[in-house]
């Protein structure tokens, strides 16, 4: 196989990936998009946390919604919790990397608000810790996963949502997670905008 060939087998692969997904996903991205627009639209915000790639889509999907994603409205509350390197340098050098998104989560986190917990394994400690902290707060879960999901699989509630890409491989996993992401903030869009 030469280069060329394992490009194009990347992109096929990657469409495959998608289609298969679009049959097990559609419903529970659908609902998480109500989940979440039910939250933002009662004054709520959403949370988001993740590690390295998971942490680049946290951040943005706030993005998405404090700015826009692709139509113009009033800025919605998300906050990304891997951005304050202050916050996460002191907490993992007093306490442990294990807890820089749930004290961030008990901190900020109300009930009603959401935490979107990103984690392609689904076995990320410290997301595992923040979800804990989301469920002390009686706040509401939607969970981005792959590979079976994990630990995070066996933690979540009947009330929450589990976006779980039915793949094993990181990278293939990782560009259904921003497909799910983006296809959430439509939703939500779609919801306070209607068609457009």
């Amino acid at each position: 196989m030469n280069l060329e060939e394992r490009i194009t087998g990347h992109f096929a692969e990657s469409a495959r990936n998608a289609r298969e997904s679009a049959a097990v996903l559609t419903e529970p991205i659908a609902r998480g998009v109500d989940l979440m627009f039910e939250a933002l639209s009662n004054d709520h915000k959403i949370l988001a946390c993740g590690n390295g790639g998971s942490a680049a889509d946290a951040q943005h999907f706030a993005a998405e919604l404090i700015g826009r994603f692709e139509r113009e409205r009033l800025p919605l509350g998300a906050i990304a919790l891997s951005v304050d390197t202050s916050i996460l340098t002191a907490v993992g050098n007093d306490y442990s990397f294990d807890e820089v998104f749930a004290k961030q989560v008990t901190g900020l986190g109300r009930p009603g608000d959401v935490l979107f917990a990103i984690s392609t394994s689904g076995n990320s400690k410290n997301v595992i810790a923040a979800i804990e902290a989301a469920f002390a707060r009686d706040m509401h879960v939607v969970a981005l996963t792959g590979k079976g999901g994990g630990r995070i699989r066996g933690l979540l509630r009947e009330s929450d949502v589990h976006i779980c890409v039915p793949h094993d491989r990181t990278a293939r996993i990782q560009e259904i997670h921003l497909l799910a992401l983006h296809c959430l903030c439509d939703g939500i869009d779609w919801h306070l905008l209607g068609d457009d």
